[in-house]
């Protein structure tokens, strides 16, 4: 029976034979993936995988920096300004937006 660390899927098992001819199951900590755009799914630039390093590093400084990619927060600000001066409304936007321009429209 593993360890109940090792049940988790967090690791992985990798199967290794010895040098004596047994089959031995060793456990490897999975790699951390790089980050994605919460609307597009497109890996986010500028963000070191490894987080080691400072908090500039690991996020942009910018608007929604490390959530969003730069296309979509463009949209995001477009659609905002949109309906600040009337030409749209918040109906007409699909679910995933809407709660980053609330977000931005409580600001």
């Amino acid at each position: 029976m593993p360890k109940p660390m090792h049940r988790s899927h967090s690791f992985r098992k990798l199967k290794r034979v010895t040098s004596t001819g047994k089959v031995v199951v060793h456990y490897e900590r999975k790699k951390n993936s790089l980050p994605h755009c919460g609307l597009c799914g497109v890996e986010l630039n500028g963000i070191d995988q490894d987080l080691k390093g400072g908090r500039s590093r690991r996020t942009n400084s910018r608007l929604f920096g490390g959530v969003l990619c730069a296309n979509c927060t463009a949209k995001i600000v477009t659609m905002r300004s949109r309906i600040e001066q009337g030409d749209m409304k918040l109906d007409d936007i699909g679910i995933k937006e809407k709660a980053f321009v609330l977000q931005l429209v409580s600001h």
